[in-house]
């Protein structure tokens, strides 16, 4: 072989490590192209994701925040309404007292309450003896009833009459003027009680008064404003 077919192989040789040199970069960089797309849409749709996370993440805060919203105003509203409910039977109540405050100035009407209150207190203690206390004005319209409601107890309790001391040195608060009062008052009736103090039975206007609204609340809220949920 001489010098010339030499030459020639040596060439082939190297344009065949050229050539395949050449398709070994091609295919890396073919490879390389398609792990960069992967890793790059990898990384595309992991950043979609954490987008769409922190956006549901952010909507369900602003529907959790009105319906907090939503539901405080929903309770300032029940609130302002339960406050005009009460205002409205305050205001009920004030005017029936202003009532029985009248009905105490009619003396016929009132004598004759005044003696079924004691007869009452009577019956409920069944004391032999008992401590009576009214209203300072009230002390000569309790003295003209007190014999008749002592007779009165001995025949429907079958018991002794008995005997009634009328409190001169301590008694209840006067009624209430027209133009108001800060203290105590007290628009009629009596509270009578057992000598030791133990037993009393309070039959003020303003405690039978009380006792009415308390037990006829429910009714009257449903008569004012209809039937309401709880």
């Amino acid at each position: 072989m001489n010098d010339a077919d030499v030459s020639k192989q040596i060439q082939q040789m190297v344009r065949f490590i050229r050539q395949e040199a050449e398709e070994k970069a091609n295919e890396i960089s073919v490879s390389a192209e398609e792990e960069f797309n992967i890793e790059k849409l990898q990384l595309l749709e992991a950043e979609k994701k954490k987008i769409k996370q922190d956006y549901e993440r952010k909507l369900k805060q602003v529907d959790i925040r009105k319906k907090i919203e939503y539901s405080t105003q929903l309770n300032a509203s029940r609130i302002k309404v339960l406050q005009a409910q009460d205002d409205i039977v305050t205001t009920l109540k004030d005017a029936t007292s202003k009532e029985l405050l009248r009905f105490s100035q009619d003396k016929n009407g009132y004598k004759k309450l005044l003696k079924d209150l004691i007869l009452q207190s009577l019956l409920r203690l069944k004391e032999p003896a008992v401590l009576l206390r009214c209203r300072e004005i009230d002390v000569s319209l309790v003295e003209s009833v007190l014999e008749e409601a002592k007779r009165e107890y001995t025949e429907k309790a079958k018991l002794q009459t008995p005997s009634i001391m009328l409190d001169k040195r301590v008694y209840l608060p006067p009624p209430q003027t027209s133009a108001g009062t800060h203290g105590l008052s007290c628009s009629g009736g009596v509270v009578v009680a057992s000598l030791d103090g133990k037993i009393v039975c309070e039959n003020t206007l303003d405690a039978r008064l009380d006792i009415v609204f308390k037990q006829k609340l429910p009714q009257l809220r449903r008569g004012l404003f209809g039937q309401v949920n709880a």
